[in-house]
């Protein structure tokens, strides 16, 4: 039997080597379901054996990135909330934003509208973020009367700091899609049309060399992952793989002018 065009998936796409992850969802604002959530799972691991694919975009069909996790399972999870069942279910779901934040490519997340607990965790869970200027970016948790999960605390404090993730995770605080650029939680702010654009345009360079845009990911995930390392460590970190791509490239092909990145907008 054919699938309905309303049932909630996920969708997947791969062309110039940058793959597109995009929640179908948006009668209920992008929220996930464990189906989802699975779908999620799949994608990463088809990027992961893809060596051809050297970049990811997170996004979502509609005007509202994700809601978070689909509250019908987030009820059945909480009839009984020890049952392995529930604990599976919702486990699935942080998985997911696990995966994602596990990729071995660089990953953006185009935000439209907002971005609500669980959802904001798999926003933050890419290493970079876009937003529409008038995004909502909602721990959520607190106002549902329910802790934190998936991570949650640690992703803000990462991206923010420990005083802003309290303000967000503890108290409940949320920031507009303009405020997130400005403390540093997002890159940028650009227009619901222009943002899934504007995200494959900041992938793009990377997207062409996806060995090397892998190898740059390990090196980052090594140097800038808690707890860090400190500079000398880094030099080292470094040096064999540049080295690599050093030789890799040759003597000759130093005279090949390099593609310009363009220059970022100014923040919004």
């Amino acid at each position: 039997m054919p699938e309905s065009p309303a049932t909630p998936r996920v969708l997947f796409a791969v062309e110039n080597s940058i793959a597109q992850i995009t929640l179908d969802n948006p009668d209920r604002k992008g929220a996930i379901t464990i189906r989802m959530a699975t779908q999620i799972a799949e994608y990463c691991d088809r990027i992961e054996r893809d060596e051809s694919i050297g970049a990811a975009v997170v996004a979502s069909r509609g005007r509202y990135f994700c809601s978070g996790a689909d509250t019908r399972d987030l009820a059945i999870s909480s009839a009984d909330p020890a049952s392995s069942e529930a604990v599976a279910r919702v486990s699935a779901v942080y998985g997911a934003f696990v995966r994602i934040g596990n990729l071995p490519v660089p990953t953006v997340s185009a935000v439209v509208g907002g971005a609500v607990g669980a959802g904001l965790n798999l926003a933050l869970a890419t290493d970079v973020m876009l937003v529409t200027p008038d995004a909502v970016l909602d721990s959520g948790f607190l106002a549902r009367h329910i802790h934190p999960g998936g991570g949650h605390l640690a992703l803000l404090g990462r991206a923010v700091g420990r005083q802003q993730a309290l303000a967000m995770g503890v108290l409940g605080a949320a920031l507009s899609g303009t405020d997130a650029v400005r403390r540093g939680l997002a890159w940028d702010t650009t227009g619901p049309d222009e943002i899934l654009g504007k995200a494959i345009e900041l992938v793009s360079i990377a997207a062409q060399d996806p060995v090397l845009a892998r190898r740059i990911k390990n090196s980052a995930r090594l140097e800038l992952d808690p707890p860090g390392v400190p500079w000398p460590a880094a030099v080292e970190i470094e040096r064999g793989v540049q080295m690599w791509s050093m030789g890799r490239k040759g003597e000759t092909a130093w005279n090949t002018k390099p593609n310009k990145p363009s220059v970022a907008g100014g923040h919004a």
